[in-house]
Formats: structure tokens, C-alpha cells, sequence
């Protein structure tokens, strides 16, 4: 068996769907012979770092329940990888990179020279600190055990990325037949998500402080998301009252009903701070409370309260915010112990008047504060929520403003999801991110993004055009990159150098259309309200360019120093 079928078998055993490549010369032999056995679809797109994100993106749209593939050749294709193999590590997403390498006689090895053969790159090396596993194969005997664990360990404990170079004569290297019976006798991969946890006392501790608490408040982050008995626990905890908000990764997955009080931090909305500021008691589940949920000064965070926190990273528990009660354990341990206890008959907990207090200041305070501006962000955020309204849809967000008015104002229902470039923050994500999303959601995909982030990978647009993807892809464009414009005119008495160019910017609805992709451009929510609800009939290919050239900041927003509860502009 040559070894790049074996490869391509054994993504099809671990239920590699979805791969995506730039095709170059070291990973021919790859694309060919996962394309020949057809059990994973590769689509090729027009930049690495657009596969990156795309394989990225089907890890997301599943929940991690789905491993996300993306290819790249040896040399500039392997660097090209390495900002969305950075995003998957920050964000915590399992995807398998796989890059071809030089033959393994043309390898410089221990020869003090930079390089032997072309396009010859020690990319392991370059990757170690952002992977939880990376290996270059040098023996064609480990291709398949080193590859299978890879896999294991892209989906163990915290997921992440893993990458596996392999020199191209390796590739097209015969294998014993032999090589594949591994996966009968394990019954195909490993997919243990178990770690020993910290339960019983600890986790009844926590419960005996809620059952004193009179102001309770959850924080849900990105680490609880994701695990399968989420949903269950947040229709609980929804039903009896308790009030919950989230960080921006945790706000991904957390839909808005009863109790939810949207995202906590720097563009936040006012009431998730002010419940911070005055519960009695915070319990944080799979967040790591960065200075954007925190603001500066930790020691003012959540100031009237014990805090708890549960996290499966160690090294999570006891950073930036001191806490009273720390749990090293899974988020769905206790979620499970949780649930059991709520349902039974007699759980209450004497929390009326708090969330009566949270009710009334946030039919106060979450209100549109863009009101003097041509066309508000707050309400395209409550227009989407309207069109979609009881749809399943996955959002996309880029980076930047766009990012947080969305974060902000964007209220998900139970059938959908958002995604953020969370711990990267990286510009050029939202556009790729979508094609891996659309491919594993099966359902239609909307893309926001500014005119900034829109021009890192504006290239794709061709492959939402070519595979006739149901993806909306919104641009604000506001003529500039506008949060730190915001920040210049703060810090810098205005100088807005790199950020505007006095009013010049691309029309992307002529890229739009030049994509071969129907485009509209329009400064008018009753238009745009019209071609919302023409993509939703359609479901093919959209571009709708929203032209805002005055919309120059996020509100609310924190000014460095303050605390939470203290946003811009001062109310």
C-alpha cells in the first residue's frame, strides 16, 4: 500500500470529513490519494492561511465534534498555515496540519547550513509552541502510528492543533498492508475526552455557596461551550431563574432566553458588568478571565463577591484573578452534578429581587446607542436577529469593530451559533472561517466582517462563488480600520496614521460582483432588510457592502484604568 493511501484511509477512519489545501509540489502525492479514495472532501483554496482557517471553522460548526484537516507544501505553504494553527491553539480547536517536506535525503539535518533542498523548512521547529504535538517523519514505518497519534491528541483534554511534516519520498514510500489493521483492532480512533477530576466535596461546596447566595451570577467562557451536556445545563439553569453572561468565546454558543445577560468586559453590554460588579458570589466555568472581561485593575473585579472557578488547565486556576474556590475539573463534570441537583423538586434558591434588579437595568441600559449615526450597528445586530429569527445560521465575525458590535448586540436563539477569532483576535479570519463552517453546518452561513478584515483574504470570495456556498458575507465598511482609529484619536490627539486614508476604500460590492457573486451596496436598513430576506429565500451567494463611513467606535466601550462598570460614555 503506498503510504499517502494509507494516510488518506486513515482520515477517512477517524471521520476526517472536510480538508482544505493550496496544492504545491510536496503534497501532491496527499491530494491525490485522498481525492482517488473520496472519503474526504478537499476543497482548494487560494492562500494557505485561508485552509487554516477553514479547517478551523469545521472544528467550530461542530463543536469539536469533528476534526478539522488542512494541507500545505513544504517551505512558504507550511508558513502560510501558521496563523490559523495559532488561532486553533489560543481557541482550543482539535485540526490536524499536515505539510509535505523535501525528500528525505535533500534535508539539511545537522549540517550547519540554512537549507539543502528547495523550499526546504524546518517548520516543526517554528510551530512547537503553538501545537500540542509536532513531528516530522523520518522512517516510513511511523507514518501511521505517529499520524493516528496526532489525531488522539488534537481531541484529548483541552483540544488544539497538531501538525505532521512529511518528506515527499515518504509519501509515495510501499507500506505492508498490514499498516491498516490497527483500526479494527481498536475499533478506529481514540476519542477519550476523560480527565481525572476534582468532584463530590468540592463541587457540593460550590453548591452550598449558591443555596446562600442572594445575588448568583455564572460567567460562561469558551472552555464550557463546547462540552455536550452544555445546553441541557443552560435550559436548567434558565428555568429556575439563575442569572448567567459569558466571555466573548463563551458567548459563541450561549443563546439569549431567561436570565442571560449577554457579554461581560471592555465592549460588553453595561448590565453583564454591573451583575459582575454587585453579585455575591461568581462562579466562572472555562474562562480565563483576560483583561478584556477583568479591565485592568483585578483587584476591583467582581468586588462584592467570592468568586469560583472550574477549569481543566491548571495553569488557568490562580492567574490573573485570585479566586476563593478553584476546581481543577471538566466543565461537564459539573454541569452533570449541577443538573441532578436542579432537577430535583424542591430546588429553589431566594434570588427574586436580584434578577428583578438585573431585568430592570437591562431594559434600561441595552438600548441603541448609535442613534445619531447614518445607519446603526445596534439595529442591523436587531435586524439579523429578526430575519433569522428561529433559523438555524452560523455567524462569522472578522475583527475589529465589526467583532464587538456584534458581541454586543447579536442575540442567538438555541438553533444558532457564532464564531470569533477570540484569543488571536486575528483580521482575515471571518471570510475562510465561513467556507470550513458552511461545509460542516450544513446550513446557512453569514459572514461580518469590516472593510479591514475583509481585504486579508478577500481571495475566497472565489470559493464561496465556485462551490455555490449559502454564505451572506455583510461588510461594514466604514472607510477606515476603525477601532484603532478610535484608539489614535484617544491616545494620539487624532493622529489616525495607517487607519484612514481620507475616505478612500474598495467597492466590495464591485469585488462582489467581479466574483461573479450578487452584490449590493446600501446605507439604508429598510434595503438592506430586503436583500437579508432575498438570501434567505435564495440560499446561494451573497455580498451586501453596508456603507457607514461615520460609524467610528464601539459603545460601549471601557477606557483603560476604569473598572467594568464604568464604559464609555459615562451614564
Amino acid at each position: 500500500m503506498k503510504a499517502s493511501d494509507a494516510i488518506a484511509e486513515v482520515l477517512s477512519a477517524n471521520d476526517v470529513e472536510y480538508g482544505f489545501e493550496l496544492i504545491g509540489g510536496m503534497i501532491t502525492h496527499l491530494v491525490d490519494s485522498i481525492n482517488v479514495l473520496g472519503k474526504t472532501k478537499l476543497i482548494s483554496l487560494h492562500h494557505e492561511q485561508a485552509a487554516a482557517f477553514a479547517a478551523g471553522g469545521v472544528a467550530r460548526a461542530t463543536g469539536n465534534q469533528k476534526l478539522g484537516l488542512a494541507l500545505g507544501t513544504s517551505g512558504p505553504g507550511a508558513t502560510n498555515l501558521i496563523t490559523g494553527i495559532a488561532d486553533c491553539w489560543l481557541d482550543s480547536y482539535p485540526c490536524i496540519f499536515i505539510t509535505g517536506q523535501v525528500n528525505t535525503n535533500e534535508l539539511k539535518q545537522d549540517r550547519k547550513i540554512r537549507q539543502q533542498g528547495f523550499q526546504e523548512l524546518d517548520i516543526i521547529s517554528i510551530v512547537k509552541s503553538i501545537t500540542k504535538f509536532s513531528h516530522q517523519v523520518l522512517y516510513k514505518e511511523e507514518i501511521i502510528p505517529v499520524l493516528q497519534q496526532a489525531i488522539n491528541i488534537a481531541r484529548s483534554g483541552r483540544p488544539g492543533p497538531v501538525l505532521i511534516d512529511i518528506p515527499m519520498d515518504l509519501q509515495r514510500a510501499e507500506l505492508p498492508d498490514s499498516v491498516m489493521d490497527y483500526l479494527v483492532k481498536e475499533e478506529g480512533i481514540s476519542d477519550d475526552l476523560s480527565q481525572e477530576t476534582i468532584i463530590g466535596d468540592k463541587f457540593n461546596a460550590v453548591f452550598n455557596l449558591l443555596e446562600k447566595s442572594h445575588r448568583p451570577l455564572f460567567l460562561i467562557g469558551g472552555g464550557a461551550i463546547n462540552e455536550h451536556n452544555y445546553n441541557d445545563w443552560k435550559r436548567a439553569i434558565s428555568k429556575v431563574g439563575i442569572p448567567h453572561i459569558s466571555s466573548l468565546k463563551g458567548s459563541e454558543r450561549t443563546y439569549a432566553d431567561s436570565g442571560y445577560y449577554g457579554m461581560v468586559g471592555s465592549y460588553g453590554t453595561r448590565t453583564a458588568n454591573f451583575a459582575i460588579q454587585h453579585c455575591d458570589l461568581l462562579v466562572v466555568l472555562g474562562s480565563r478571565m483576560d483583561v478584556r472581561q477583568t479591565g485592568a485593575d483585578t483587584s476591583d473585579f467582581a468586588r462584592n463577591a467570592k468568586i469560583v472557578q472550574i477549569d481543566l488547565e491548571e495553569g488557568q486556576l490562580e492567574n490573573r484573578v485570585s479566586a476563593d474556590v478553584s476546581i481543577l475539573s471538566r466543565c461537564k463534570d459539573f454541569f452533570q452534578e449541577h443538573l441532578e441537583l436542579i432537577e430535583i423538586a424542591s430546588y429553589r434558591l431566594n434570588i427574586k429581587s436580584w434578577r428583578d434588579e438585573l431585568d430592570s437595568h437591562w431594559n434600561e441600559n441595552y438600548t441603541d446607542e448609535y442613534s445619531e449615526w447614518s445607519i446603526s450597528p445596534f439595529q442591523i445586530c436587531r435586524l439579523l436577529n429578526i430575519s433569522f429569527n428561529n433559523r438555524p445560521v452560523h455567524y462569522v465575525t472578522d475583527v475589529g469593530n465589526n467583532q464587538m458590535w456584534v458581541a454586543h448586540s447579536l442575540l442567538l436563539n438555541e438553533q444558532q451559533v457564532i464564531h470569533h477569532s477570540g484569543g488571536l483576535g486575528a483580521m482575515g479570519f471571518a471570510i475562510p472561517t465561513a467556507i470550513g463552517v458552511a461545509y460542516a453546518a450544513k446550513c446557512q452561513t453569514v459572514i461580518l466582517a469590516g472593510d479591514g478584515g475583509a481585504q486579508l483574504n478577500i481571495q475566497e470570495l472565489d470559493i464561496i462563488a465556485r462551490e455555490r456556498l449559502p454564505i451572506l458575507t455583510i461588510v461594514f465598511n466604514n472607510q477606515s480600520l476603525g477601532m484603532v482609529r478610535a484608539f489614535q484619536e484617544m491616545y494620539f490627539d487624532g493622529r489616525n496614521d495607517s487607519t484612514y486614508w481620507s475616505g478612500y476604500s474598495s467597492s466590495f460590492s464591485s469585488i462582489g460582483k467581479a466574483y461573479n457573486i450578487e452584490s449590493f451596496a446600501t446605507a439604508r436598513l429598510e434595503e438592506l432588510d430586503e436583500y437579508i430576506n432575498k438570501f434567505i429565500r435564495e440560499q446561494k451567494p451573497m455580498l451586501i457592502e453596508i456603507l457607514m463611513s461615520d460609524a467610528r467606535e464601539c459603545r460601549p466601550r471601557l477606557a483603560f484604568g476604569n473598572p467594568i462598570d464604568k464604559q464609555y460614555p459615562i451614564r
